[in-house]
């Protein structure tokens, strides 16, 4: 066992240089249209999308012909609008979120198909409600107005063209319920897609 062990770290050791030199980093933005599924006592509210956008960062590495594994860092925005008694409820739920997909990335005429899936963690940093003509600071945390970690899948497509410029369309479902402790049975979950736009160095 201690062999086996032995050439493994030797192995891994000398596929590092390769691995890194393969390794590609990326930057991309885009608008998001999200929406929050709000159900409570048998009662689900219509609630309507919010826009807003993402900006981040991510790696691509090789993890097999035409496929990466791409961890990233995203500041991204989600949140719902609602309509009560005649007024607007608007919530603006600000995240750093960290997207862990599997990427298939063929060829595909002068440049690359793009194909992606996997998790996502997300960690609540603040944000804004508004109701009617009053704005209030949105708080995360267990005795606070929303949970603050979020976890889902992403799903997404688009295409990488041969200069490194790239358009992708995604969607996301949260799975896990952000309403804060102390408010019964209600769940809140997270949802969404977008449009982004990014460029690979």
């Amino acid at each position: 066992m201690k062999k086996l062990s032995a050439i493994l770290t030797v192995a891994m050791l000398l596929a590092l240089p390769a691995l890194q030199a393969q390794t590609t980093f990326g930057v991309r933005g885009g608008v998001n249209f999200s929406n929050q599924t709000i159900k409570g006592g048998g009662i689900e509210l219509d609630t309507k999308m919010l826009t807003g956008f993402n900006i981040g960062v991510d790696l691509e590495v090789p993890v097999a012909p035409d496929f990466y594994f791409q961890p990233g860092l995203l500041f991204t925005t989600k949140g719902m609008k609602y309509e009560m008694m005649g007024d607007d409820i608007t919530t603006k739920l600000n995240y750093l979120e960290v997207p862990l997909n599997l990427l298939y990335k063929p060829l595909l005429g002068e440049g690359n198909l793009i194909l992606a899936f996997g998790p996502y963690l997300a960690y609540g940093i603040g944000g804004k409600a508004k109701f009617g003509n009053e704005t209030e600071d949105i708080k995360f945390g267990k005795d606070e107005d929303y949970k603050p970690f979020d976890m889902g899948g992403n799903l997404s497509f688009g295409y990488m063209f041969s200069g490194g410029f790239s358009v992708q369309f995604n969607t996301q479902l949260g799975l896990i319920n952000i309403a804060p402790e102390d408010s019964g049975d209600v769940t809140m979950k997270n949802s969404g897609f977008g449009l982004s736009v990014g460029y690979r160095f």
